[in-house]
Order: structure tokens, then sequence, then C-alpha cells
């Protein structure tokens, strides 16, 4: 088995990710491929939190002519069912898990405490975050972030639909051309969506790395914590 590169990470999924080109909310046999993947990296000694989205549920700014605040609790009640899937998937693969939401739901899953989160990666148990930071306004890319810091995550490992960070969006761009290495300032100044400016601003300022990369192959998540040249890293 490789040897890792980092040994704590804070994976961020988005919830289209969990839905890749199925016709529901899920695309089980793609997330059973990530379990397998995240069960893998588990074995070979990397501790992993896990902050998931809610995009294939709901988006607060679906809610146009509703109050901001009260649609955006209702993402973060998405993204605690999308967590609940998640675990599923994980333990059937094996991994010890534990859900830790920001807003209270004694009966699904441990409320988020710091300490206890991080005593749970030592222990080897994947932590899945719900509920983005619990406060209406901010997304689930700062509290990935926030997450990151606060457990002291080597890096923050981005995964997307796209294979890294590119000069214009490749999807509506044909001569837009991946970046290998960028800095957080250029990041800003270029309006590059790698993800949220706010996101961005709290790694710049607190020096942690992001790895920008496909989840077309889940093996990647394998490929970006043993230190292959993948995707795009922001730092």
């Amino acid at each position: 088995m490789a040897e890792v590169k980092y040994k704590r990470v804070l994976l961020k999924l988005s919830g289209e990710a969990l839905a890749r080109d199925a016709e529901g909310i899920y695309n089980h046999d793609f997330i059973d491929r990530v379990a397998s993947v995240i069960k893998k990296c588990v074995d070979a000694g990397v501790e992993i939190g896990v902050v998931v989205g809610a995009g294939n549920i709901w988006r607060g700014r679906q809610g146009v002519n509703m109050d901001r605040v009260r649609a955006d609790h209702m993402g973060m009640l998405a993204t605690a069912i999308n967590a609940l899937a998640l675990q599923d998937a994980f333990e059937r693969a094996g991994a010890t898990t534990r859900v830790m939401t920001a807003i209270e739901m004694k009966a699904l899953a441990e409320p988020y405490i710091r300490n206890r989160a991080v005593r749970h990666l030592e222990k080897g148990r994947v932590v899945i975050f719900g509920c983005g930071l619990g406060s209406p306004y901010f997304s689930t890319d700062t509290a990935a972030v926030l997450r990151a810091a606060e457990i002291d995550a080597d890096v923050v490992l981005l995964a997307k639909n796209v294979d890294g960070v590119y000069t214009a969006d490749p999807r509506v761009d044909a001569t837009a051309t991946k970046i290998e290495e960028i800095t957080y300032q250029e990041v800003l100044s270029r309006g590059l969506a790698a993800m949220d400016s706010t996101a961005t601003s709290f790694c710049m300022d607190n020096h942690i790395p992001i790895l920008v990369f496909g989840l077309d192959d889940p093996e990647n998540i394998y490929r970006a914590v043993t230190g292959e040249e993948i995707g795009t890293i922001v730092k």
C-alpha cells in the first residue's frame, strides 16, 4: 500500500456528486464506490473528516420568494440527510463512522464538539459533519474550511465535477486551460470558481492548502492522499 502524504484530511463532497447521473437524489452505486475508497484511505492510516453539501436535494437560493434564513435552514437539514446516507454507505464498506451536526438532532447524530471530533479521528473513525456551520448565509465550502482548521487537517480535499481549477469554465469555454498550482490571492483576484470567496479567504488567512480534483473516478481520493499529482493545489 502506498505511503500517505496527508495524515489528516477534510474531504468536501458536493450534494451533486451523490446524485451523479441518477434520476433521483442518489446514485447508490457511485456512493458505494466512494465509500470503498474512503475505507481504503482509512486502512492506509488517513484520518478523514467529511463535509457534505445538499445540492442534490435543496439549495437556499432555490427559495426565490422565501425568507433567506428559512431557506438556508432547509439546506442545513438536507445536508443532514446526505450525511446519514454517507454514513450508511461507509459503514457497509467496513468503516467506523460518526455523524456530527452543527444543529442538535440527538436522535440521529452527535452534536458537533471539536474535541470529541478530534478524538473520533484519532480512533480511526470517519467523521461526517452535517448542517454546515448551523448558521445561514454561510456555504458548506465555508463549513469545510472552518472544520479543517478546527481539526487541524493537513489539507482540504475539494472533490468537484471538474478535474481542477481552470482559467475559465471549461464547460463553456473551449480555450480554458487547467492550472496545476495557484495562490489563494490569484483565485480571488481572477474570480476563479474553486470555492466561494469566503472559504478561499479563510484558507489564505489560516494557511490551509486546498487540493481541487475531479470525482469522476473516486480513486482520485486515494491518489490525492498519497500525493499523486492530480488536480490543482491552491496554497
